[in-house]
């Protein structure tokens, strides 16, 4: 069992004097800590907090420990590197991110454009028919800004909205941007002053400034991330922001007003609503002579006194087209002096969705301040956030409301460049460590403090982040000695985990350590399912303990390995024999031997053989097993598949290469005999065994058939080409048997069979010992070289005589029809039957193939 045990209460007199050698080095250290200062954009989420960062997880917490104590650690060198980094946000496409801080300064920079873009677009529309010089230059300026701006967008990067991840390929930026705004960006940019100048002053191409008001999306767009920012006030942000959309409102209406009273010519301007307005002794007749500011500052106050519908009669429509805006314009009030209204009582009462995730993403942010997470993860985390709205904040549960996924990256970003570098994990897969990373805890020990004790059990495994902590062993003389330094990048307590044995040494803290905990219930869980990543971790072990007890260690690792391998064995013979397809095919691919036997020899493949299994078969045929294995009594997984009656199963193994090799065979076809088993038998007989074999005493089957009186397995025999001639040791033939057994329509079967023999074949050659001992051969009815999904089952066939007579069993068998020939694997014709091997494989096809 771990403990984290005081060296000054429990440490021998031993131990002290390896704690004051620790304290020695720690007192040649310098007692001063370096920080890194953090970058702008991180800057943008820090709270000032003191009693938070006095509770930091990572980086301030173990800062504080330091300067308190007065210690210094080998770790600071390693840390904050990431932020030492360059200008970053350019990929080498040359794909802006977004959160580029040169980019950010260029929207800063296009947001003042748009903003002047948005209020002067009205008032050029109702003000001026041709701008003056010093307004069309600034007008140009702005025109060539918005030009580079569309050039951006198309290499600036953006996050999907269904997949939430950031896209950085050109087309797919380029082909959004087309999609969305870029031809209203494009007309946009167009001179429309020096369009309108070229047209004859044609009043219809002054509407098109219009397009230049999807602009304005530039500032909503600010204002939504400003409602967002924890920085500023939330309460000061929103009442800006209703001001400006009264304001802007109120600017486009008094533009429109006066766009309305100068389309009539200058003699009819007196009905107008400027034209015929007289306040006090001021008389507006003749306006267009009157200062642009009073024309337009009298304008603005008859937009908001209309708005406001609290207007005195002073100023009113006095033609129809201006009754007909104000009816337009009072109607549209009424619902923008809804929304405004109903946002300042949302801004009193307060509650609102945007007010409730700043205050969560407050209190979150002060999480990825102290961690120091990096963008990518802290923009998936407040993408998470908006969906969540009632959380308190506590250490513990900041982030449990957090998807797995998204913890699982944090666990990562914080603890995956350690765990790489472990030598225990080395050459192991990289879904493996990412399990062993995301069930981590973080751990601080002060020096002195003994984490484990030689001889205790041991359940959990540490890694060394930071740090310096020493492995202790008893010497002979009973004293202590020091075995090795544990620095960064190594681990202790795998060997009393891996190997069930009690921990080998005493492992001490020589200077502050920070530690990644995993407890052995989750390693264990892990190393079952990755078995392949398993073995990798105890070779890596075997290789690393070669110091003290290094024979003893090498021992009981070995036999560890042993025990695990023939536990595998076990696990994916029990998914073969219960038929679990999908169990068998995870442990082969976590990294289990499919040819791997159990304590009979049996292999996966007997097993589903034995079982019929057909899908398992075919799944272990396509593992590359060995069809012809034998286990410790002989069987192959053909003989068990025939033994079980699995046709199927037979029938596919024969057709990947599998023969019937038994030893014995003799004997063993006699004692199938003998049983009276004719299923069995046939079955036998079909897949190729030689009906002919003779045991110890030189008898065939048909000799045993024959001395039993079994008729039908007498006639089984001859129609598979049993000889009648053949003798045992003491010179008897199966005829003879059979008249000693007096069963007389055996005898006749025999004489019978006899006789046909010796007609056809009347004097000894190679075509009788071919008769008697005949050649079989295993028929395709495709063409070797078409593709597997076009190849069927084969049938096994004695080859006859004749070519064409193999030709016309092998059309019957398997339904052919029309001219055909056989071919061989190579796609060579064959024209004689003596050019067939036993046990070949041929193919029929159609001439014309």
């Amino acid at each position: 069992m771990t403990g984290n045990k005081k060296a000054s209460g429990e440490a021998g007199e031993g131990e002290g004097k390896q704690t004051t050698s620790c304290s020695r080095s720690l007192s040649s250290s310098s007692s001063s800590t370096t920080s890194s200062s953090s970058s702008s954009d991180e800057r943008e989420y820090e709270v000032q907090d003191l009693r938070d960062r006095l509770k930091s997880s990572r980086g301030s917490r173990f800062d504080l420990i330091e300067s308190e104590l007065g210690l210094n650690s080998r770790w600071t060198k390693f840390s904050r590197l990431a932020l030492l980094h360059g200008i970053r946000g350019f990929s080498r496409d040359f794909v802006i991110h977004p959160d580029n801080r040169w980019y950010r300064a260029w929207t800063k920079f296009i947001l003042l454009w748009a903003v002047y873009s948005s209020f002067f677009t009205p008032m050029e529309f109702g003000f001026f028919r041709g701008l003056p010089e010093n307004l069309f230059i600034l007008d140009i300026i702005g025109q060539i800004a918005f030009l580079v701006d569309i050039v951006l967008q198309f290499f600036v990067a953006f996050r999907d909205s269904q997949t939430y991840r950031m896209v950085h390929k050109r087309t797919h930026i380029a082909l959004r941007y087309v999609k969305s705004g870029f031809i209203l960006d494009l007309l946009g940019c167009m001179p429309w002053d020096i369009i309108f100048k070229a047209c004859g002053r044609r009043e219809e191409v002054r509407y098109l400034l219009w397009i230049r008001l999807y602009r304005v999306r530039k500032v909503t767009d600010f204002f939504h991330k400003l409602e967002k920012d924890i920085r500023v006030n939330y309460i000061i942000t929103r009442i800006v922001k209703l001001i400006v959309v009264e304001l802007y409102c109120t600017h486009t209406a008094a533009c429109i007003f006066y766009y309305l009273a100068t389309t009539l010519p200058e003699s009819q301007e007196g009905y107008t609503w400027i034209g015929s307005l007289q306040l006090g002794d001021y008389s507006y007749s003749h306006f267009r002579e009157i200062d642009l500011w009073k024309r337009y500052t009298t304008s603005l106050y008859f937009a908001i006194v209309t708005m406001a519908t609290v207007g005195y009669g002073d100023i009113h429509a006095v033609n129809m087209r201006e009754m007909i805006f104000i009816m337009i314009y009072v109607s549209f009030d009424m619902v923008l002096g809804a929304y405004l209204i109903g946002n300042m009582t949302a801004l009193i009462v307060k509650g609102s969705k945007t007010e409730k995730y700043r205050d969560k993403m407050t209190d979150l942010m002060k999480y990825m301040n102290r961690n120091r997470l990096g963008r990518d993860i802290r923009d998936q985390i407040k993408g998470h956030v908006r969906l969540q709205y009632e959380s308190s904040y506590t250490e513990a549960a900041v982030i449990q409301d957090i998807p797995i996924s998204i913890r699982a990256k944090i666990s990562q970003t914080l603890y995956l460049p350690c765990i790489e570098k472990v030598s225990l994990f080395k050459g192991c897969s990289s879904e493996f460590v990412n399990q062993i990373v995301i069930r981590l805890h973080e751990e601080f020990f002060l020096p002195g403090e003994v984490i484990m004790e030689q001889g205790n059990v041991v359940d959990q495994l540490y890694f060394v982040c930071h740090g310096v902590l020493e492995e202790v062993g008893i010497a002979e003389d009973g004293s202590e000695e020091t075995v090795s330094l544990l620095e960064p990048n190594s681990s202790f307590g795998e060997i009393s985990i891996l190997c069930n044995i009690p921990q080998p040494y005493t492992v001490r803290v020589c200077e502050l350590c920070r530690l990644l905990r995993l407890d052995k219930q989750s390693f264990t869980n892990i190393l079952d399912i990755y078995f392949y990543d398993g073995r990798k971790v105890l070779n890596n072990l075997l290789e690393a303990k070669e110091s003290f007890r290094g024979k003893q260690l090498e021992s009981d690792i070995t036999f560890h390995i042993g025990k695990q391998e023939a536990e595998l064995a076990l696990k994916v013979n029990s998914a073969a024999v219960n038929g679990d397809l999908y169990q068998l095919k995870g442990l082969i691919r976590a990294g289990a031997d499919p040819n791997k036997t159990d304590y009979d020899g049996r292999s996966p493949l007997h097993l589903a053989a034995s079982r019929g299994y057909e899908d398992i078969t075919l799944f272990l045929i396509q593992e590359k097993v060995d069809v012809n294995i034998r286990d410790n009594f002989g069987n192959t997984p053909l003989l068990e598949a025939i033994k079980n009656g699995h046709d199927r199963v037979a029938s596919l193994l024969v057709r990947e290469g599998a023969s019937m090799k038994i030893e014995n065979a003799g004997s063993f076809l006699c004692i199938a005999v003998a049983r009276g088993d004719s299923d069995f038998l046939k079955r036998l007989l079909c897949n190729g065994l030689d009906p002919n074999l003779k045991d110890y005493d030189y008898r065939s089957p048909l000799h045993v058939a024959a001395a039993e009186g079994l008729y039908f397995m007498a006639k089984l025999l001859l129609e598979a080409g049993a000889s009648v001639f053949t003798k045992d040791r003491w010179g008897n033939t199966p005829v003879d048997e059979a008249r000693m057994c007096g069963n007389k329509n055996l005898i006749k079967l025999l004489e019978d069979a006899k006789s046909a023999q010796l007609s056809e074949f009347p004097y000894p050659s190679q075509e009788f010992t071919d008769k008697m001992h005949p050649k079989k051969c295993t028929m395709f009815s495709f063409h070797p070289w078409d593709p597997k999904d076009n190849r069927r089952h084969g049938i096994v066939l004695w080859v006859p005589h004749t070519i064409e007579e193999l030709i016309k069993t092998a059309a019957e068998h398997t339904d052919f029809s029309g001219n055909s020939c056989i071919l061989s694997e190579d796609a060579g014709k064959i024209t004689d039957v003596g050019m067939i091997k036993d046990g070949q494989k041929l193919y029929l096809v159609h001439e014309t193939n």
